[in-house]
């Protein structure tokens, strides 16, 4: 198929070991059920896709941990890795890989699967179930997995992927920043104790430092899942609240949901935000992160465990000395009220699609990638938590800067709600949160989220 061929033509010039990487146009196809699964070579052919977030491949955690996982396997000879990444944002990358799910020509062996999409795509059926495959699976049996993650990818009591990193999220801050605009004094770390001492930091530093951005967080559909989950119900839940009542009907008028509006709303109509032609774009994240943050252009940005993965040694924006010249502060709740702080966890997963014709091969070959001795370098690079309770006692992961401090966070952590609808919604959510941040006020934001939500999941399904 040509969607493919050029990817894998890049991927395959840089992946030195992977074998013959042909065109699947040559007649033996693994993209469904109707080929035999074989390369030209006489090799199976396995076919991957994940989402490449346009760094160099080479630093891509998930290009190297399949690398890594290939060059040990004692099966390398018989088989041959079609590589796909798809080059996406967030948000298009969960369009993209459901078109691919959907249709037996196009249906990769094995695909990341962020584990907020496993609801919506186990109910399409466009994953396997891996109970069956489990059972021989001693490392899933033993402990060898948090049992917290382990409920990341479980679905009606079945499990439909291999989790290979966690995270919790806060609040990054520049310490110089922060000390030359009066915030913190030298030696002192930032713990706001609720919003109004963060709306006070971003004034500070807008008056003393006019050339820093005192704010980041995302804020467009382009971000995707990041702008809804990291930004949006990270406040929302700061409040008390959340997406769905315990009687499972969707809020969409709230107390709440005014509060965490009109926090975005204060960050950007008094110029505490960045501008909507850097925050209103797929890059935006990366944006922050990898060039504001470190160059000291920004104050603070909501993010994740993962920022440190770009900045260390071997990361796509390399930061000297970042562990002392960066801070990591909890995310407060509201008003201060406990538990005091909040934070979102979520993760992705290695999951087996439903349309897959390799289906055995695809979950021989996620062990491999889950091996410690592969998955401690994956892991470290993700710059994400560890799924794994054996490789989260390594001495070399637990010694990384922040990762206990990002490990407590989830005392008070929560997740996104395993709902199959949740995916629909989540764009609802992004479109209001866009509103707000270009200039819609709060309360028409509100009125628009209830028409859309109301229509996604019927006015029976509304809280009243």
């Amino acid at each position: 198929m040509k969607r493919k061929v050029l990817s894998l033509l890049l991927v395959c010039a840089m992946a030195v070991g992977v074998g013959a990487c042909g065109s699947k146009e040559n007649g033996a196809s693994a993209e469904g059920n109707g080929s035999n699964g074989t390369s030209s070579s006489g090799k199976t052919r396995l076919t991957i896709c994940w989402r490449d977030d346009g760094t160099d491949m080479e630093k891509n955690a998930n290009y190297r941990q399949i690398m890594d996982a290939y060059e040990q396997w004692e099966k390398k000879d018989q088989v041959e890795l079609d590589l796909a990444p798809i080059n996406a944002d967030e948000g298009n990358y969960f369009t993209k890989i459901a078109l691919q799910l959907s249709d037996p020509g196009t249906c990769p062996d094995l695909i990341c699967e962020d584990t907020f999409q496993l609801p919506n795509d186990t109910a399409a059926g466009y994953l396997t179930n891996l109970d069956e495959y489990l059972k021989g699976y001693d490392d899933w049996n033993n402990g060898m997995y948090y049992e917290t993650v382990k409920k990341s990818v479980t679905v009606d009591g079945s499990v439909y992927g291999i989790p290979y990193c966690s995270d919790t999220r806060g609040i990054w801050y520049n310490k110089g920043v922060l000390q030359d605009a009066g915030v913190i004094a030298e030696g002192e770390e930032f713990a706001p104790k609720n919003w109004k001492e963060i709306l006070d930091a971003c004034a500070k530093i807008k008056q003393n430092c006019p050339d820093v951005v005192p704010f980041w967080c995302n804020s467009g559909v382009a971000s995707g899942e990041a702008t809804s989950m990291q930004t949006y119900e990270m406040l929302l839940y700061g409040t008390g609240e959340r997406l769905l009542t315990d009687e499972g009907k969707w809020l969409t008028k709230s107390e709440g949901i005014q509060s965490t509006l009109q926090f975005i709303s204060d960050i950007y109509s008094n110029g505490y935000g960045p501008s909507l032609s850097l925050v209103l774009n797929g890059q935006a994240g990366n944006t922050s992160v990898r060039e504001y943050l470190p160059q000291g252009k920004l104050g603070m940005s909501m993010d994740g465990i993962w920022a440190t993965s770009s900045w260390k040694e071997g990361g796509a924006a390399v930061w000297d000395n970042y562990e002392n010249e960066v801070g990591f502060a909890a995310m407060p709740t509201s008003e201060g009220q406990n538990p005091g702080s909040i934070t979102l966890a979520g993760g992705w997963a290695f999951s087996v699609p439903e349309k897959s014709d390799q289906k055995d091969l695809a979950f021989e070959f996620i062990q491999e990638m889950m091996q410690p001795e592969v998955y401690i370098g994956a892991i470290l690079r993700h710059g994400s938590i560890s799924t794994r309770t054996d490789v989260a006692e390594n001495t070399e992961y637990a010694s990384q800067p922040f990762f206990q401090t990002a490990t407590q966070f989830l005392e008070t952590a929560d997740f996104r709600p395993q709902d199959e609808k949740y995916p629909v919604v989540s764009t609802s959510i992004q479109q209001m949160v866009e509103s707000v941040v270009s200039g819609k006020s709060p309360e028409d934001a509100i009125k628009q989220y209830t028409i859309d939500v109301t229509r996604i999941v019927g006015e029976e399904n509304i809280a009243q």
